[in-house]
Parts: C-alpha cells; sequence; structure tokens
C-alpha cells in the first residue's frame, strides 16, 4: 500500500469516527428528549411543524390548551424540523426555569428578532444582559413613572374623544385598534419624548411594522425551511422584513439624533423621557453607543405599546361581558372621581383602583400579553425528575399555567375576587410579567398605563362586550389577540 492510499485510508477512518460520534451524541440527545416528555409523534425532517402550522395561530391556542389537560399538567415536546422544544405547563416547574440565575438565555428563536431589536434588554443574554438590566433599573423609578402618569391622562381624553362618536349608536366597533393607537402614543412620547399623533393617523405605517414584524418571528419559528439565514434570504418573507425595517429603524433613528439635539441644549426640561434617561446613562457614547440606545428604545417601543394594548382591550372585553362586575368598577371609580370635577389623575387615584387592578390582573391570567416566553438550555436540567438535554428550547406556557385547577378554582371563569383572597398563592402561577430574575422591568409602568386608559373609559361609559367566549377566536404570535377584534357597544353613564 502506498502513502496515498494510507493517507487516504486514515481520512475515511477519521471521519467514519467523527461521524459516528456525531450519530451516537445525537441518539443519546434524542433518548434524554423522549424520556423527559411526551408528545406528538413526528415526521421525518419536518417532525411537528406541519401540525403547528396546521390552521394558523388560533390553531396553536387551541393546541395550547387542550395538550395540556390531555397530560396532566405534565410537560410535553414537540420537533419544529431537528429543533427540539419542551413545552412547560404547571408552575412547579416553571419556578425551576424561571427563578434560576443560571438558567437565563432567551430561546434561540430569539435571534429572528435580532435585525429589528438587536440585542437589547429583551433579546440579550449573559454580561450583557446583566449590565443593561442593572443600568435600566433606574430609569423606572417610582418617581420617574409618576412623570408618565399626565401623558397617559392626556392620551386617554384623546382616545376618549375619538371613540365618542360610537357612543350611544347601538352599533358594534372594534375597540382594539383604537387602543392600539393610544398606546402607540402614550409610549412614543414616554420613550421618546415625541408626539406622532397615531390617534389621529389612522393608517400608521409603524404600526403596520409591528405586526408585519411579529408574524415574521412567528413564521421562521415554526416553520423549519425559513429558519437557516441561507434559505431565508431567498424568501419573500426576508424582503418584507426588510421594508419593515427600513420604517422601523428609519424611524427610531431620526428620533434619537433629534433627541440628543434637544438634550444637549436644553439645561432644564420638564419631564425626561425614557430616551433622555439613555442619553443621559450614555456617557457622550461612552458607555451607550447610538445603537445600544436604538436597541433599548425599540425594544421598549414593542414591549411597551403592543402587549399593554392587548391588555387593555382584553381587560375591557371581559368587564363588558360581566355586566355585574362593571357594576362593582363603575362605583369603586364614582368614589374616587366627582363627576362634575373632571380634574387629572394622580398617582393617589391609582392606588385607590384596588378592584380595577384585580379586574386587570384577572384578565391577565386569563389571557396573558405574552402567552409563553423561550428559554435555551446551556446545560442539563432537571425538571420534574427528568433531564432535559443542553441544547433544548423550553416554551413557558403561560396562559397554561395560569388556568391551572390546581391553584385557581374554576380556573375558565373571570373571578376578579381571587385576587383579592389571595387564591394565587405560588407566585409561579400568576406569571404575566414573567418571574424571576428576568421579569419585566416595565410591569409597573404598564399597570399604570392600563389603570388609567381604562379607569378613563369606564368612568364615562357603560361597556357591553358583543363576541362572546364561544365565538372569540383567539391569535397567539408574539402577543395574544382576537382574531375578529374586541367588538363593544359604548353607552353613555
Amino acid at each position: 500500500m502506498d502513502v496515498d492510499h494510507l493517507a487516504y485510508y486514515v481520512i475515511l477512518s477519521v471521519v467514519m469516527v467523527l461521524l459516528s460520534y456525531q450519530y451516537l451524541k445525537w441518539k443519546k440527545f434524542c433518548c434524554l428528549i423522549e424520556s423527559a416528555a411526551r408528545g406528538m409523534n413526528p415526521l421525518p425532517i419536518l417532525g411537528n411543524a406541519l401540525e403547528v402550522n396546521y390552521g394558523g395561530a388560533d390553531y396553536r391556542v387551541d393546541l395550547m390548551l387542550a395538550v395540556p389537560r390531555d397530560m396532566g399538567y405534565s410537560m410535553s415536546r414537540l420537533w419544529i424540523g431537528p429543533f427540539p422544544v419542551m413545552m412547560i405547563f404547571n408552575a412547579n416547574d416553571a419556578e425551576i426555569v424561571l427563578n434560576s440565575s443560571k438558567h437565563i438565555e432567551k430561546a434561540s428563536e430569539y435571534k429572528f428578532l435580532h435585525s429589528w431589536l438587536g440585542t437589547g434588554l429583551l433579546t440579550s443574554g449573559g454580561t450583557k444582559w446583566h449590565g443593561r438590566r442593572k443600568l435600566l433599573t433606574g430609569a423606572f423609578h417610582f418617581k420617574i413613572l409618576e412623570d408618565y402618569i399626565s401623558i397617559f391622562d392626556e392620551q386617554s381624553e384623546i382616545l376618549i374623544s375619538k371613540i365618542d362618536e360610537h357612543v350611544n349608536s347601538g352599533k358594534a366597533f372594534d375597540m382594539f385598534p383604537y387602543i392600539t393607537r393610544c398606546a402607540l402614543d402614550i409610549i412614543c412620547e414616554s420613550a421618546m419624548g415625541k408626539t406622532v399623533k397615531a390617534q389621529e393617523n389612522y393608517d400608521s405605517p409603524y404600526v403596520k411594522a409591528v405586526y408585519a414584524m411579529s408574524n415574521i418571528f412567528m413564521d421562521r419559528g415554526t416553520k423549519p425551511w425559513l429558519r437557516p439565514n441561507l434559505f431565508y434570504r431567498f424568501s419573500s418573507v426576508y424582503r418584507k422584513e426588510k421594508k419593515c425595517l427600513e420604517i422601523l429603524h428609519g424611524f427610531t433613528n431620526s428620533v434619537i439624533q433629534e433627541r440628543k439635539r434637544i438634550f444637549n441644549n436644553t439645561q432644564r426640561k420638564r419631564r425626561l423621557a425614557f430616551l433622555d434617561l439613555l442619553l443621559q446613562a450614555s456617557d457622550n457614547g461612552k458607555i451607550l453607543s447610538d445603537k445600544d440606545i436604538r436597541e433599548e428604545v425599540d425594544t421598549f417601543m414593542f414591549e411597551g405599546h403592543d402587549t399593554t394594548s392587548a391588555a387593555i382591550s382584553w381587560s375591557l372585553w371581559l368587564i363588558g361581558l360581566h355586566p355585574k362586575i362593571q357594576e362593582r368598577v363603575h362605583s369603586e371609580l364614582d368614589s374616587i372621581f366627582d363627576k362634575t370635577d373632571p380634574r387629572p389623575l394622580t398617582m393617589d387615584d391609582l392606588s385607590k383602583m384596588k378592584f380595577l387592578e384585580c379586574c386587570i390582573k384577572e384578565a391577565l391570567r386569563l389571557y396573558p400579553s405574552v402567552p409563553f416566553i423561550g428559554r435555551e438550555l446551556k446545560e442539563d436540567l432537571v425538571i420534574g425528575g427528568k433531564t432535559v438535554p443542553s441544547g433544548v428550547t423550553l416554551l413557558i406556557m403561560i396562559m397554561v399555567i395560569q388556568r391551572d385547577p390546581k391553584f385557581f378554582s374554576d380556573p375558565d371563569s373571570f373571578k376578579p375576587d381571587r385576587f383579592l383572597s389571595g387564591e394565587a398563592r405560588n407566585p409561579f402561577a400568576f406569571v404575566p410579567f414573567s418571574a424571576g430574575p428576568r421579569n419585566c422591568i416595565g410591569q409597573r409602568f404598564a399597570m399604570m398605563e392600563e389603570k388609567v386608559v381604562l379607569s378613563s373609559i369606564l368612568r364615562r361609559f357603560r361597556v357591553e362586550s358583543v363576541n362572546n367566549l364561544s365565538r372569540m377566536t383567539f391569535h397567539a404570535e408574539l402577543i395574544l389577540r382576537s382574531k375578529n377584534g374586541i367588538k363593544v357597544k359604548l353607552y353613555g353613564r
């Protein structure tokens, strides 16, 4: 045997050994997953991708609610092509993940948001996340949030003027787009100190781009053929994303430059926007670059308007379905506000809205704005006595966890009083803002905004929801929405 043949056989042997090693490693990985949890039988190559995508996002909600009850709220697994996903359905298992300071890495699917949000607070991990979290915590101090109440109040008054044409008409209309535009105006002014007047512009390109990017994220997460960048860049979805990013980043970049000029030339300001606080912290680019600032502003814009508009809409719909509960909300608001004195809201007013807050929490329990969150395991983790291997995506199924009958009596019913009685004693059974180290940094901001907008509507109007639960079709993407809108009738009080 000559040297060339010997080299050939050595190389072939090394390749075979490496392939055998990878095969055995993959087989062990698959066995650990299959022994950790049951799930739907996967197809070769595609896994469960067709089942997850069948029927669209509303089908995913049905799947999300039906599977855990059939399985006694134990974990379940899915394969999206060759990518394993483990769904967690109960509070005790969720606590192991959410309360860990080690397993804080967002699921790999979140990288599909990097083109839009970069690696800001929502999508980053490790050292960068720890640093950003520490830096941004001060921006949500109680005294800073108090300054935003006037923005909430002013924009809520504009909302009232926009829906006034529907009052006492006896005709149903979709409340969701009105609330979305109000929330967008609130977050633009709070985050960037800029008034975009989305409530005056009913066809906002920014809102359309946000919705489109949410759809793109879900498509890439559930369709394995769109995951690899090599294939994705040849798709029509990629071309759509590029157009959306031009709108989203173009708007944010222009506002940052404008605000920098104002910030550098103004000694005193009536109130600071979130962007101003970032500019203060940036130390002229030494700590945060313009790109870093854009990451956080885009993240705050996305998380701070889409999630709150969903929470407000679901709360209003549920209150409108339950007249007796609505009467109690009206009584509480009447005890706080004098109908003959239309004064601005105060922080003290918000603290007195105890029952309204319970209604918001109960709406968030049943219909959380974010129905699930994802983490990627960087090392093996024992959950429920089973070893889940490193590399698996964990989905914390918030909408399911918060309907577990072990923690909530009559879990599918709207009962705000359960938050007065302290029924949810396990803190990980109610996690609409996540929990643990990566809980939502803006949850106090969100609750304040939701109280202001809802109280502004309910002080003036009686709400009658048109679509009951049997007629409602849910659409689970990044945000939980109603496919057929939030249809209501309004009557003056």
